[in-house]
């Protein structure tokens, strides 16, 4: 991620000892410039929440009791990806950042039907015939489909059913995706350099 430019006006130094992952670019973040909400009780002043500045991209994130926002990316940035698969998995992977766990389910469900089509399936059929598609043409790790049918049963709880999709549910998701585009992108993608010596 490009570091935004800039600086950021009226911000603080050493606003807090407090560290942090980054939900915008992932770095391990000791920032040193911010923002506090402070109040004051019984005479002393307390802070509420603060907005810490990432050294490393330079965008803010929100901290109040112990609550991050963005939170925590989850799942590992991918090489190799295409540009349209890459987009759609970090979309799913900043969607859990916010909390926004049944739109990553739904994202997760997508890049399913995503991948098959960049292997060569045809566009516009059901969700099944893509899942078929990935197993019958090994594109899918060994004993994997019962990952693939799980992800089938979020998407379709996602869409149809009224109850949200937790977070535990959609991290699950996500990390199965992140080994499903390593398995289909990443490896045979590192592997070009090796074939070409």
């Amino acid at each position: 991620m490009q570091k935004l430019q800039g600086i950021w006006n009226q911000s603080k130094v050493g606003v807090s000892n407090y560290s942090f992952n980054c939900g915008f670019c992932g770095a391990y973040a000791g920032p040193s410039y911010g923002y506090h909400c402070t109040y004051e009780k019984n005479r002393e002043v307390r802070r509420s929440g603060q907005i810490l500045l990432c050294p490393s991209c330079n965008r803010p994130t929100f901290i109040a009791e112990k609550e991050q926002t963005p939170g925590i990316l989850i799942g590992a940035k991918l090489e190799h990806l295409p540009t349209d698969i890459e987009q759609l998995y970090d979309e799913a992977r900043k969607c859990i950042s916010f909390g926004a766990n049944t739109s990553a389910v739904l994202s997760c469900r997508k890049l399913l039907m995503n991948v098959s089509v960049t292997k060569g399936a045809a566009e516009s059929k059901s969700f099944a015939f893509y899942v078929n598609f990935l197993e019958e043409n090994h594109f899918m790790p060994p004993d994997s489909k019962d990952w693939v049918d799980h992800i089938r049963k979020k998407g379709n709880e996602a869409t149809h059913e009224i109850p949200n999709i937790s977070q535990d549910d959609a991290e699950e998701l996500i990390k199965f995706t992140e080994i499903l585009l390593r398995f289909v992108y990443e490896m045979p993608g590192k592997m070009k350099k090796h074939l070409k010596v």
